[in-house]
């Protein structure tokens, strides 16, 4: 036992604990602690659910990964490619949530909703260097401490910006809704980026050879090529024609495909400018397509059924995730309450789990942890529906928070080591970028639904038909290990 703690004292694993830290604190920002926010000023529950859009950033990032993979920024000789990447992401943060802080949705809720998109968007660029950073640094049988460590920071700065943020909010305003008291705890919490900076200048770049055969001229072309065309997706997307008086079946289908054209139009971009040379032809083929022929060609068959579960493994997780909030306030649970169980000891619990979780897939292999952590954020669904039938009682909260979050801690971190297990390190960020983000694409787009699922068939219903969503992704994980270890059978034969 003291061995597998000891793991954890590494300088290696404490570095990456610091940057999981850096990783962890905008999450909160952009969606629990944003929903709070947005609950007290008097926005509606079906909006305030659509806010966790956001998170497609997260869903989209691989379309500018190849330029984190690819490109240098200026200073990177000095300090290493990755660790400038690192640090210009983690600046860029700061200036968003500061920029967020001045955000009054009950007057502008476009302002607020830009503000928090660039937090998204420059905190998803980061987990892209941070993932490949993990990945480079350590060998695949190191990974669950790098992964445990990840998650352990990941979730203390949830803490800072999820309970410390609405402690501070308890604290300074009490029930009571004050602008400028949401103003300062967002700036507040925005000066906990520095453990981010100090972890990423006390680290050590990994020793990657990387292939410099991009010239200048073509890394800004194809720099302003992917900018133009994630504009392009952004600029449709918002000004789709919008339809009213139709029901909720429709809207969720008419807004995947609202998604769809928006992507499709975004990739037609990068078409036109590879015709008119503005984008290399064989530049954009080694770095957007090249990774995923890689992957196709190394687990071929199996190659699809791998993505599908990449795809769903979180559903019932982050379905549930997002209404969380909005049901303890609705249950008549006080701010200082979430805080304090959802995101003290719930938190907690997450990196207690993740510790598990990790030292599980060390021991006992990745495909068996899998299933445990599927099998338990599934279940642990379905004590919410108990807690929503039941009176208000903190010791139930509490009871059901600590379970939820243990299931959740433990598959987070089974499944970044699953992930960093199928990359090939010749396209670290660029693979990884696309693994993480098919996991949160599925799962996103129906939980920006779930206020409005909560308004057909309520809390109790809503919480078991999360717990169902996690059926499929059990049921693949066994069909997943049968098939692969028939094709490493055949493949010895």
């Amino acid at each position: 036992m003291t061995k597998n703690i000891s793991i954890f004292l590494k300088r290696e694993n404490i570095i990456m604990g610091g940057l999981g830290f850096s990783a962890g604190l905008p999450i909160m920002l952009v969606f629990s602690t944003l929903s709070v926010w947005l609950v007290k000023a008097g926005i509606e529950r079906n909006l305030v659910t659509l806010f966790s859009w956001a998170g497609f950033a997260y869903s989209f990032k691989f379309l500018w990964s190849p330029i984190i993979d690819k490109f240098e920024i200026p200073f990177s000789k000095t300090i290493g490619h990755r660790k400038s990447w690192l640090l210009t992401s983690q600046a860029l943060i700061f200036i968003s949530i500061i920029l967020a802080s001045y955000s009054n949705p009950q007057e502008n809720l476009k302002f607020m909703a830009i503000s928090i998109v660039l937090i998204a968007f420059f905190s998803a660029t980061q987990d892209i260097i941070i993932d490949a950073f993990r990945i480079e640094s350590a060998p695949e049988k190191k990974q669950g401490a790098l992964a445990s460590m990840y998650l352990a920071g990941y979730r203390v700065a949830m803490i800072v910006s999820g309970a410390g943020s609405l402690w501070l909010v308890s604290y300074i305003s009490g029930e009571d809704y004050r602008l400028s008291t949401w103003r300062n705890v967002y700036q507040i919490i925005s000066l906990f980026m520095i453990i981010g900076f100090l972890s990423t200048y006390f680290s050590k770049e990994p020793s990657i050879k990387r292939k410099k055969n991009i010239n200048k001229t073509n890394q800004i072309k194809f720099t302003i090529s992917t900018i133009i065309s994630i504009i392009v997706f952004f600029i449709i997307f918002l000004n789709f024609p919008k339809i009213i008086n139709i029901n909720n079946i429709y809207i969720f289908f008419y807004n995947i495909l609202k998604i769809l054209i928006s992507f499709g139009s975004s990739i037609l971009v990068l078409f036109i400018f590879e015709k008119i040379k503005l984008l290399p032809k064989n530049q954009s083929q080694e770095i957007f397509i090249t990774p995923i022929i890689e992957f196709m060609n190394r687990y071929k068959k199996i190659a699809l059924i791998i993505l599908l579960l990449i795809g769903l493994y979180r559903i019932a997780d982050i379905v549930m995730g997002v209404i969380a909030n909005i049901f303890y306030l609705e249950k008549g649970y006080e701010i200082k309450d979430i805080a304090t169980f959802s995101k003290f000891f719930g938190l907690i619990s997450t990196i207690a789990g993740g510790l598990l979780g990790g030292i599980f897939a060390m021991r006992f292999g990745t495909y068996k942890s899998l299933l445990y952590g599927a099998t338990g954020a599934a279940f642990t669904n379905v004590l919410f529906a108990i807690l929503a039938i039941l009176d208000k009682n903190l010791f139930y909260l509490a009871s059901i928070i600590i379970a939820d979050n243990l299931a959740g801690g433990f598959a987070g971190a089974a499944f970044i080591v699953y992930l960093s297990s199928l990359t090939s390190i010749k396209f670290t960020a660029t693979q990884y970028a696309l693994f993480s983000s098919l996991m949160l694409f599925i799962p996103k787009l129906l939980a920006g639904y779930s206020g409005s699922i909560v308004d057909i068939i309520d809390y109790p219903l809503f919480f078991i038909f999360t717990a169902f969503l996690g059926i499929p992704v059990i049921l693949l994980i066994i069909f997943l290990k049968n098939m692969k270890l028939q094709f490493y059978s055949n493949k010895l034969k």
